[in-house]
């Protein structure tokens, strides 16, 4: 995989041209530190200066309020050097206690912060079958909720608003509806949903950071409803429908609408007999097509009664994952995808994952089941859902 992200030609973020022979990189986001922005030309240069300019400016902002806050505890990123724009923020509280006062079905990390059933049955590799009509509803269900509960994250989306209040909408929706918030305090993850902007990758820790115009941002949210896990996420452009309101450029365009398709694509592949290891080639073909890098190091997974568990499923082509697909199969397609490199790095909280090269990341995730006659997702859109705020055509 790794020929793949270093045989990609730098891409135009003015007019989007791919594998370009000739290329010219911002003096300005070389200066700021930024990743490299190409230009087919000095004409595309001038005539998308007014929209790229923004993205300077957006990066200068957030190093400045990371600057002056003086609430954080910087003592864990001391000599970090960090890839990107993106900065950590104070945490506004502190880590939620276990919610429900006894009312709610509750994970087994839930008071430990370590997930033992899921640690014992993942011994054996044994993929968990949903076949009884009862346990079926109950997985059901619990889809339905954690779609509910991604619709409210989406809905709040804009410029001013923190993922710490996003975090608080969805751990509120979840627990009024006597469920559980899955990643909080799992492993000891401090926050009830993972919110990733721009080049995080995935597991982003909310913070108090506000949403600025222009930014991408993933909410993926898990929620333990009647004894059943339902894992999904999206990525949400911040600001109004459209590049020229929204300060894009071709490449933001070309990450999110890539990383839809490419679920899509290994989505329209499930039904019984497919070997899961297939899905990462259907991923990878639609992620060069739009001359994006695919990430290797995390993956899609089964979910049901646990979080995680079998069947492993990595994005990229030519991995060597284990498995058939048989009906009652439940399990999550989640890819990662790259403006630039597959590679990440981990912060030094030890959970947020950011590409090393500082580009923009994006993801798209549901969780499906494999019937008779191919997939359910159980967790899809509805008409309610709101938009992403960029086209998928």
């Amino acid at each position: 995989m790794s020929s793949v992200s270093s045989s990609l030609r730098p891409t135009c973020s003015g007019c989007g041209k791919v594998d370009l022979p000739h290329s010219m990189g911002c003096p300005t986001c070389a200066k700021l530190g930024l990743p490299p922005s190409y230009f087919c030309s000095q004409e595309c240069f001038k005539e998308k200066w007014k929209t790229h300019k923004k993205v300077h400016k957006a990066a200068q902002a957030t190093v400045e309020q990371w600057r002056e806050s003086k609430h954080l505890d910087r003592s864990v990123f001391a000599n970090y050097n960090f890839c990107g724009p993106l900065r950590p923020f104070p945490a506004s509280f502190p880590m939620r206690g276990v919610p429900g006062g006894g009312k709610i079905e509750l994970p087994d990390w839930a008071l430990t912060g370590i997930p033992e059933i899921e640690a014992k049955a993942n011994r054996s590799g044994a993929i968990p079958v949903v076949s009884d009509p009862a346990e079926l509803e109950k997985l059901r269900a619990s889809c339905k909720l954690g779609r509910k509960a991604l619709d409210v994250a989406g809905a709040m989306i804009a410029p001013g608003v923190t993922s710490e209040q996003i975090d608080t909408a969805v751990h509120d929706f979840i627990v009024s509806h006597n469920a559980y918030p899955s990643p909080l305090n799992y492993r000891g993850f401090p926050r009830s949903c993972c919110v990733s902007v721009n080049e995080v990758v995935c597991h982003g820790v909310p913070d108090s950071r506000p949403l600025e115009e222009g930014d991408i941002v993933n909410v993926d949210v898990t929620c333990y409803y009647q004894g059943y896990h339902a894992d999904l996420n999206e990525t949400f452009l911040v600001g109004t429908q459209g590049s020229g309101d929204a300060g894009l450029d071709a490449d933001t365009i070309r990450l999110l609408r890539g990383t839809y398709e490419s679920l899509q694509a290994a989505i329209a592949m499930v039904k019984p007999g497919v070997m899961y290891r297939e899905l990462g080639g259907a991923i990878t073909k639609v992620a060069r097509k739009h001359g994006l890098s695919v990430v290797r190091s995390y993956c899609g997974h089964g979910v049901g009664k646990l979080f995680h568990c079998a069947p492993s499923i990595p994005h990229y082509e030519k991995n060597k994952a284990v498995g058939v697909m048989k009906v009652g199969h439940v399990f999550t397609i989640e890819p990662m995808i790259n403006l630039g490199g597959y590679e990440d790095q981990t912060w030094p909280d030890s959970w947020t994952s950011v590409t090393r090269d500082g580009k923009r990341s994006a993801q798209f995730e549901h969780t499906m089941i494999v019937t008779e006659t191919g997939v359910d997702v159980l967790t899809k859109r509805t008409e309610k859902s709101p938009p992403f705020r960029w086209d998928v055509d």
